[in-house]
């Protein structure tokens, strides 16, 4: 059993289909192992496991993924009758209404749902530490933080608990912990699945759906499922040419990549363990045949975005604390925010409808700009997944906020520039520190094109395999 729980999702489907394991069996496995771990790591906030056993007993036959034992982030992954919290106890006793689309299809695909997955407060920092639930250890070093927000989905996935967990990124929050913990973690485009029935869109657009896998084929099946738009949504993105997962083996063809090291924004510090693994990716690129160059959007270096990113995710925050007041039926003060909201919601709410729009209109332009370094011939941009090398736990500190702030932006000057543009991007596990903490690289696509992404994430994956040493 344990053998089968060490396989990727597609490779746990395949078990139960062949007859070596029942879902309830791998079900009850993967609880035993949760059991075991998650003392450790503290990834698994909610957990369902009575809901899941019954379930898992009854399942009919013919998902794709029917028996694979996962989990939800407990942010935006919503699902009928569950608890919700978001990383925060003022929506303590709060349950859902309904499934979210999403958590339905993959419902509809078999998937078995174990629980809820850690992450902090309203997912607005690169650490998974909420004071509600405490901190989530990297399985790699538990005295590293597994990255944020998606950073128990990533922890769980990394140690073996589950192949895969849902994830979600507003400004790197799939990618982060996947680079932190050693996954995939692609960040689909802009509109590639649906937030509905509860949502329209994360942050202005900035957030996606997605999931942290330990194989470039699950990533790609598993965003097959979840992939497509729902009336009433506010857009949609381009249409693929076909489902990803068959992408996986496709040829990607002789591709042009630029790359770069040190943020041409000027006020990131550059760090050996990045520009290694960068390089590192770039000379395994150019083995593959591909044509690799130093180069990058020029806009990438704009001094404005940091401001105007961050003032529409502060507005964002605010309007999150309206709401889930509304949703609680009483108001929430301030004060049961950790310090980082309650900042963050303050600035917000004394934003102009004005300045918003202003906002939203200077991203309009840079999101432009920054296609235009696509559209003149280059495939992918190759830079770090993250812009600070692995750290501790503790290392944004929750009361020292111009520490916090600070570095969360150097940590996102990588990640965030391209969710305000809505183009996919995955961090591939490339790199190890010397202390062995993984260190991803980040490969960026023009808008749409997710194929390109998986062909090439996969042929790197053929050639240099990933490994998952933290698997308990």
């Amino acid at each position: 059993m344990d053998e089968v729980l060490r396989l990727d999702a597609v490779g746990q489907a395949q078990a139960v289909r062949e007859g070596r394991v029942s879902p309830r069996e791998l079900a009850e496995a993967a609880i035993a192992k949760i059991e075991a771990f998650d003392g450790e790591l503290n990834a698994v906030v909610h957990k369902r496991y009575e809901r899941a056993l019954a379930e898992a007993g009854a399942l009919p036959e013919g998902g794709p993924f029917r028996g694979v034992p996962l989990l939800l982030k407990d942010l935006g992954w919503v699902e009928k009758g569950e608890p919700y919290n978001a990383g925060s106890r003022v929506l303590d006793g709060v349950k859902i209404a309904a499934d979210g689309y999403s958590v339905a299809k993959l419902k509809e695909a078999g998937f078995v749902i174990l629980g809820r997955t850690s992450t902090p407060e309203f997912g607005t920092t690169i650490t998974t530490e909420p004071l509600a639930f405490g901190p989530t250890r990297n399985p790699y070093d538990p005295a590293y933080s597994a990255g944020g927000s998606s950073g128990g989905s990533a922890a769980a996935v990394a140690a073996g608990l589950v192949a895969v967990a849902t994830a979600s990124d507003g400004g790197g929050s799939i990618r982060i912990p996947a680079s932190l913990c050693g996954l995939v973690g692609l960040k689909p485009t802009k509109g590639r699945s649906s937030y509905g029935p509860s949502g329209g869109e994360g942050w202005s657009g900035f957030s996606v759906a997605g999931l942290v896998s330990r194989s470039v084929r699950d990533t790609a099946a598993v965003l097959d499922l979840i992939s497509g738009f729902e009336e009433g949504d506010p857009y949609g993105a381009p249409a693929l040419p076909r489902p990803l997962a068959e992408e996986v083996g496709a040829g990607p063809g002789r591709l042009r990549i630029g790359f770069v090291t040190r943020h041409p924004r000027g006020d990131v510090p550059e760090h050996e363990e990045l520009t290694a693994a960068v390089t590192g990716a770039a000379r395994l690129l150019e083995s593959l045949g591909h044509h690799v160059e130093p180069g990058h959007p020029g806009e990438l270096g704009n001094p404005g975005f940091p401001e105007h990113f961050g003032g529409l995710v502060a507005a964002n925050v605010a309007a999150e604390v309206e709401s889930v007041g509304v949703w609680r039926g009483r108001p929430v003060s301030l004060e049961e925010l950790e310090p980082r909201n309650r900042a963050m919601a303050e600035a917000g709410a004394k934003r102009t409808a004005a300045q918003h729009a202003l906002a939203v209109q200077w991203m309009d332009g840079f999101r432009r700009r920054m296609a235009a370094w696509w559209r003149a011939g280059h495939d992918l941009l190759l830079a770090p997944s993250l812009g600070v090398p692995p750290f501790p736990l503790g290392w944004v500190p929750p009361e020292d906020l111009s520490t916090a702030f600070g570095r969360t932006a150097h940590a996102v000057s990588y990640t965030s520039a391209f969710n305000a543009t809505g183009q996919p991007s995955v961090s591939l596990p490339l790199h190890r520190t010397a202390a062995g903490l993984p260190v991803g690289v980040q490969l960026v696509a023009a808008t749409g094109r997710e194929d390109l992404l998986v062909r090439l994430a996969a042929q790197i994956e053929a050639a240099a395999p990933f490994r998952h040493t933290a698997l308990r």
